[in-house]
């Protein structure tokens, strides 16, 4: 399984940069998402496992952020290929949303349109920076958000 961190077109808003910097996504305004594009064998991996892994690492409930980050860019989403991927994103939400944790979802489910690469620098930020990622990822209180959500991680 690979990714990298890339841009992905919000529906409805007109997107007017083509192949966005960063910080021009990262700054509002673009119409673009910030986001990881998974590149996955089925054989290895199934999507339900993907859907899994993605839901276990967001908070769902806020709308337009992610922890520190706040705007649209920053929204939860799922952007998928097929009909069968669309299925199962569905059915996930929908299954969260019956459990009575939650009571709004705002993650969004919708096509996937062209994702940009972000810039190498940006790429595997969390290995290349670890001591920076780790602060960021304590300060915003993500690891104990996510605890608080979805329970400690055995």
């Amino acid at each position: 399984m690979t990714y990298r961190v890339s841009f992905q077109q919000q529906r409805g808003i007109p997107v007017d940069t083509i192949n966005p910097t960063y910080e021009e996504v990262s700054a509002g305004g673009t119409g673009h998402a910030e986001s990881v594009l998974v590149v996955y064998d089925p054989q290895k991996i199934s999507f339900a496992k993907l859907l899994d892994v993605f839901w276990h690492n967001i908070d769902p409930t806020v709308k337009d952020q992610q922890f520190c980050d706040h705007g649209n860019q920053y929204r939860s989403a799922i952007f998928y290929q097929n009909d069968d991927q669309k299925k199962s994103a569905e059915a996930y939400k929908k299954s969260l949303l019956g459990t009575k944790r939650f009571k709004n979802i705002y993650t969004e489910i919708a096509p996937a349109s062209p994702f940009y690469a972000a810039e190498e620098y940006h790429q595997h930020y969390h290995k290349k920076n670890p001591i920076r990622y780790k602060f960021y990822r304590t300060s915003c209180g993500r690891d104990s958000r996510l605890d608080d959500i979805w329970g400690k991680v055995k």
